[in-house]
C-alpha cells in the first residue's frame, strides 16, 4: 500500500511538472504570436489562465489568455500598462508543436490607461489638468469681457469622433454657461493591437483608462 501511495506521489508529481513545462511552452508561442499581431518589437508576458493546462492543450481550447504588452504608443498618444484577455483561443495542440497552426481568439478585450501627464498636454493654454480621486479636474484662467478669470471645473470624458472629448461639467469662478467654453478633445485615432475599437472611456486614478474590443482575432506566428 506504502509503495502505491508513493508512486501515486510521483506520477502527480511528474504529471504537474509536465504540465508547467507544456504551458510555458506554448505560453512562448502565444507569446510570440501576440508579438506579431500586434506588431511589437518585444515579446508580451503571456499567461494561460486555468489549470490543469494539459487538458486545455488535448481539447485544443483555451477559454481564457491574459497578456501585458507595456507601453504602446497610439497615434502621438502613449498608452500606458496596454494589457488585456484573449477569450475562447482555439489552437489545437498538433498544430502547435508543427508551428502550422491556425491560432484565433473568439473575442479580444484590451485596456489602457492615459496618464494626467498626456491629458494635461493637450489641454488649451492656461488649463491645467488634476484630479480628486476618480474624477478630473481643471483649473486656470478663462477670457472673459477682455478680462482673464480664473475657474475650477469638474470634467467628464466622452468618446468621439477621432478621440476623446475632455468637457467641463460643474465650473466655478465664471457663469455656468462658459462650461461649454472650457474643453478639449485628445486626438485617439489610429491602429491599436489586433484592430480592436476602442468602446469605453473613464476617469481613474493615474488619469483616463479606455477599453476596446475585437472579435474572431487571428493570431498568426
Amino acid at each position: 500500500m506504502r509503495k502505491l501511495i508513493v508512486f501515486l506521489i510521483v506520477l502527480i508529481v511528474l504529471l504537474v511538472a509536465v504540465d508547467r513545462v507544456a504551458v510555458a511552452g506554448v505560453e512562448r508561442d502565444l507569446s510570440n504570436r501576440i508579438a506579431a499581431a500586434a506588431d511589437l518589437s518585444g515579446r508580451p508576458t503571456v499567461t494561460i489562465e486555468s489549470i490543469p493546462f494539459l487538458t486545455q492543450a488535448v481539447s485544443g481550447h483555451y477559454p481564457e489568455v491574459r497578456f501585458d504588452l507595456g507601453t504602446f504608443t497610439y497615434g502621438d498618444v502613449p498608452v500606458r500598462n496596454l494589457r488585456g484577455a484573449a477569450y475562447d483561443v482555439t489552437a489545437p495542440l498538433a498544430d502547435v508543436i508543427q508551428n502550422t497552426a491556425d491560432i484565433r481568439a473568439g473575442r479580444v478585450a484590451v485596456s489602457g490607461t492615459l496618464t494626467r501627464a498626456t491629458i494635461d498636454k493637450y489641454a488649451p493654454d492656461g488649463v491645467k489638468i488634476g484630479g480628486n480621486g476618480d474624477r478630473l479636474t481643471a483649473s486656470g484662467e478663462i477670457a472673459l469681457g477682455g478680462n482673464k478669470v480664473r475657474f475650477d471645473a469638474e470634467m467628464r470624458v466622452e468618446l468621439v469622433d477621432g478621440g476623446i472629448r475632455v468637457q467641463a461639467e460643474k465650473i466655478e469662478g465664471v457663469p455656468d454657461q462658459v462650461a461649454r467654453l472650457v474643453a478639449y478633445t485628445i486626438p485617439f485615432k489610429g491602429k491599436l493591437p489586433f484592430d480592436v475599437k476602442v468602446t469605453g472611456v473613464k476617469s481613474v486614478a493615474d488619469g483616463l483608462e479606455f477599453s476596446a474590443e475585437a472579435s474572431d482575432v487571428p493570431l498568426r506566428g
